[in-house]
């Protein structure tokens, strides 16, 4: 399932349908900023993201991820709802 998901972020369509389906106007506000101030598409910081939380995540946050997605009734979504929402930085109001 996890593996499914980050498969398709190669697909920039997909990526983004990913993030639209979350319906979190706030998180893609900052996923927005984060990618016009590092110059590059937004699909492409959401798998560029996904993967380094994946590659560098401590058994602590597999557990958590874990939990979130256990506990979800779409694991896939909570899973990238859970990793964007911690990665990218918060807004400042």
């Amino acid at each position: 399932m996890l593996g499914k998901l980050i498969d398709s972020l190669d697909d920039p369509v997909v990526a983004m349908n990913l993030v639209a389906a979350l319906a979190d106007p706030e998180l893609e506000a900052r996923l927005a900023k984060v990618a016009e101030a590092e110059g590059r598409p937004a699909a492409d910081v959401v798998a560029t993201i996904v993967r380094n939380f994946l590659n560098a995540a401590s058994d602590d946050h597999w557990v958590q991820l874990i939990g979130i997605m256990n506990r979800a009734k779409d694991p896939g979504l909570a899973a990238l709802r859970a990793i964007l929402a911690s990665q990218l930085p918060e807004a400042v109001a």
